[in-house]
């Protein structure tokens, strides 16, 4: 019986390791494949959302039939949004209640989650035309939660960024590597100050053009502190982490700033270039455009980075052969949070909030949100180097 099961998961080891990926969708479920599946789920949910956003006035004049949906005006624009929102978000959170807490493959929950695709596209498109009959106020409710949602899905990119440049710091100064490296390191980490710094410069130039921007010339300036701050606990005596973690944080941050400042309304005085993209062209759509992928791309990533979640004895445990290759309950939680922080995104986080077509992310409640993001994200850098030395500073005195 052993032998039977043994050479049933080597037949689908092969399958998943050999074929293409039509026959591995075709001769049975994969994990691996399966995580493309979800990503264009939600990618086409991302797109359906933008639609009735932009163009479901135009598009969807059934819409005004609807008697839960306030005339049909309420299921259009920024309530359109969430709608479809929720309804991406309830599909991927019974995937999570479904699939949390499985760690071995080859069982019901493994072949829920890799395979039986029509059921769960059904499912989704279940969900999402039910979440155009649902009363309004549920949806604005949903909307009130989304901004935790979506707060959530952040903090849990941020530590993902922050323990992939840890990881890659620690590889780089490991014994093996350490010789090997070293030129490599210094190359990137150069190369890494002077983006930021050419970063702010521009900034400073685009963004900052008359002593009277002086929020934006606070944001600027704060992230050249944040950075210097970075740099000098790294380079610390006691902590000794080197150049290439705050360089790469350094490009974080200062990506973020960017971001924040992109995010302020058309016509400010200080924002040329959102004055200068008012209209809508082939760059700001093909803008658009990048910052969905980017959105879907960052949320695909973050799903399958579990490990920098779990706890330390599980870290300790020894991989089996059947063990899942990711968190199959974490994938899904990080998507459906994911799903609120699009709706966020669309709607410049204001409910009520009115977005020109084919812009994402814009209004002042997005720039302090993407400020306030930076900030926690040097905090929880700034700790993760100074917390080793404290535990070590407090086991030292309490064995004295």
């Amino acid at each position: 019986m052993e032998s039977g099961l043994g050479s049933n998961r080597n037949e689908r080891h092969w399958i998943f390791k050999d074929d293409s990926w039509f026959s591995q969708f075709r001769n049975g479920s994969n994990p691996w494949m399966a995580r493309y599946a979800y990503a264009l789920i939600f990618l086409v949910s991302n797109l359906l959302a933008w639609a009735v956003r932009d163009y479901g006035h135009n598009a969807f004049p059934e819409m005004e039939k609807l008697k839960n949906c306030q005339g049909g005006r309420g299921c259009l624009g920024a309530e359109g949004v969430l709608r479809v929102s929720l309804g991406c978000f309830a599909f991927y959170f019974v995937m999570f209640l479904s699939t949390a807490g499985n760690s071995r493959m080859y069982n019901c929950r493994d072949s829920w989650h890799s395979g039986w695709w029509s059921a769960k596209i059904g499912l989704w498109i279940a969900l999402t035309v039910t979440s155009f009959l649902v009363p309004t106020f549920i949806v604005q409710i949903y909307g009130e939660i989304a901004h935790f949602g979506a707060g959530v899905f952040l903090l849990v990119q941020l530590v993902s960024v922050i323990s992939f440049i840890t990881w890659l710091n620690d590889c780089c100064q490991s014994e093996k590597t350490a010789e090997r490296c070293h030129i490599h390191v210094m190359l990137l980490a150069t190369a890494a100050y002077i983006i930021c710094i050419f970063g702010i410069i521009m900034m400073y130039i685009w963004y900052a053009p008359e002593p009277s921007c002086l929020l934006n010339i606070f944001f600027i300036t704060w992230t050249l502190v944040l950075l210097q701050l970075m740099t000098s606990a790294s380079l610390h005596p006691k902590i000794n982490s080197g150049f290439l973690t705050p360089g790469l944080m350094g490009l974080y941050v200062v990506f973020i700033c960017w971001c924040a400042i992109r995010s302020e309304p058309a016509g400010e005085s200080c924002n040329r270039k959102a004055e200068a993209s008012n209209k809508t062209d082939w760059l700001t759509i093909i803008s658009f455009i990048v910052a969905l992928l980017a959105m879907v791309i960052a949320t695909f990533s973050t799903g399958i980075d579990s490990q920098c979640f779990q706890l330390q004895f599980s870290k300790k445990e020894a991989r089996t052969e059947d063990a899942v290759p990711y968190c199959y309950g974490f994938f899904h939680f990080v998507f459906a949070t994911g799903a609120m922080y699009f709706a966020m995104l669309l709607i410049g986080w204001n409910t009520h909030h009115t977005i020109k077509r084919w812009t994402i992310d814009v209004g002042w409640t997005s720039t302090w949100v993407r400020i306030v993001n930076e900030w926690l994200a040097v905090c929880v850098y700034l700790w993760m180097l100074v917390a080793p030395v404290i535990l070590k500073w407090r086991q030292t005195s309490e064995s004295a």
